[in-house]
């Protein structure tokens, strides 16, 4: 990469890079609607049993308010990464957060579980057309002296928020706020969106997309039909009970994902454009392996709370605020990830995961031996190191899999990212709930133990795939495209 005064030139060709004044600013706004996806992710799962009672609705309905999300949100991200390609992330980032907003009205408001269920998975879909931008914002907007910062702030609202979420959803749904009960954890969203739509009116920067992107109509209806065969199975067949269904959808999911790969070499021999080129997939493979694998080992946590509440009788209050530490974890790792990763490359990230995989190790073994009487206190060490490891490692796999992205192709890697922390979030929850359910018989304690030694499986894998990891981000000059 040469710098030309506002201009680089990355694998010759020229993009204009003018530092953007208000950049900071904006990111402020990007974190903020990043943080409010993942808090609206987990909020729910507190206010369930008194959705439950008021809408009279069943076990079946109940696990859709928060499955519709997780779809919609899943089935879109890669789709709205390109759309940003094409149109510019201001404004995809826009219209999905005018998408979600309204649609945390209509969840608000909803009378009928069947409302409820439909604007959650449209807040879904606006999520998905929004998370993406983000991560292509902060690659477009900020040289390589300052995206270690930017990506710090943007790699702690994936774990802040998913624990806030609870805490939050537990509160609101307490205080009652106006008479509004469980609907405030929607409502909430609406000043929270109004302000995120006027930041990025005023401080994104307007940048054109890349018009002579076309969207891939086969490639977008492959791709969608193999990861809801894939995604649908994780978030509804454990609760299902594992029918026939649940393992026949991802079997044929494998098919799918293969037309859709030749698909893709097909468009992109003939001078197409392929929705996921494929000379980006193999870029990104070996970040995206490690990082699948992180995610499906800290979907445990799923189990840790349930744990807590239905082995130990803690309030889902006491349950939140006993993982609320590893926020600290969480910052110290992002700390560190800014400074050290990109001298140290996938050596830090070996590091990063190491340090989870101790923490979870450590929170297997406490169980264990301490059974009924475990404390919020026991776990505040192994609860802080799990933070560490986690912010240390996603914070510089997101930068690996960024490292020499094309501009003209950043939405659709942030889109591959985010679709992929989804991924091992839902297999991590599928398979950690699965081993804990099956081992109930044996006690509480027991079941726990056995998913954290099945997730630790996990992340020895992905301290395994971190030697395919390249040993320092890859230079701008090797940029893919």
């Amino acid at each position: 990469m040469v710098d030309d005064g506002c201009v680089k030139v990355v694998a010759g060709e020229r993009y204009v890079v003018e530092k953007y004044a208000l950049r900071w600013w904006a990111l402020a706004v990007a974190v903020l609607a990043v943080l409010v996806d993942m808090i609206d992710n987990q909020i729910v799962a507190v206010a369930l049993p008194t959705i439950r009672r008021e809408l009279g609705t069943g076990d079946a309905a109940l696990q859709w308010i928060s499955a519709g999300y997780a779809l919609g949100f899943a089935l879109t991200l890669i789709t709205g990464g390109r759309l940003g390609d094409r149109h510019g992330p201001k404004k995809l980032f826009v219209a999905g957060m005018l998408v979600f907003t309204a649609a945390s009205l209509g969840a608000g408001l909803a009378g009928h579980v069947g409302v409820l269920i439909a604007a959650r998975v449209v807040q879904g879909v606006g999520s998905g057309l929004m998370v993406p931008q983000v991560l292509s914002f902060v690659h477009a907007e900020f040289d390589e002296r300052e995206r270690p910062k930017a990506m710090t702030w943007y790699a702690a609202a994936f774990p802040v928020g998913g624990l806030a979420g609870p805490l939050l959803g537990g509160a609101l749904t307490e205080a009652d706020l106006f008479g509004t009960g469980w609907r405030a954890i929607f409502l909430v969203n609406l000043p929270l969106g109004v302000l995120a739509l006027a930041g990025a009116l005023v401080t994104m920067p307007g940048r054109p997309g890349f018009r002579r992107h076309r969207m891939d109509p086969v490639g977008l209806a492959l791709l969608t039909a193999a990861l809801f065969a894939v995604f649908y199975p994780l978030v509804q067949g454990r609760e299902l009970g594992w029918p026939v269904w649940s393992i026949v959808l991802p079997v044929a999911a494998i098919p799918l994902f293969g037309v859709f790969a030749w698909h893709q070499r097909l468009q992109f021999r003939r001078g197409g454009e392929p929705l996921l080129p494929p000379d980006l997939l193999r870029h990104v493979a070996g970040s995206q392996a490690v990082l699948l694998c992180v995610n499906t080992g800290v979907g445990v946590f799923f189990v840790l709370t349930l744990h807590l509440q239905l082995g130990l009788g803690f309030t889902p209050w006491e349950a939140a605020l006993t993982f609320a530490p590893s926020t600290l974890g969480i910052v110290a790792g992002n700390v560190l990830a800014m400074r050290l990763a990109p001298k140290f490359g996938r050596a830090f990230t070996a590091g990063g995961v190491a340090v989870l995989l101790a923490g979870l190790v450590l929170l297997a073994v406490l169980v264990a031996r301490q059974d009924s009487a475990l404390s919020g206190w026991a776990l505040l060490v192994p609860v802080i190191a799990v933070g560490l490891g986690m912010g240390a490692a996603l914070n510089s796999l997101f930068a690996a899999s960024m490292a020499g992205i094309r501009p003209e192709r950043a939405g659709a890697a942030s889109g591959v990212v985010n679709t992929t922390v989804q991924l091992g979030t839902a297999t991590g929850i599928a398979l950690s709930g699965t081993v804990f359910f099956a081992r109930l018989d044996s006690g509480s304690a027991s079941a726990t133990a056995g998913a954290l030694a099945v997730s630790a499986g996990v992340l020895v894998l992905a301290l395994a795939l971190t030697a395919a990891l390249p040993h320092l981000s890859v230079p701008q000059s090797q940029a893919v495209g």
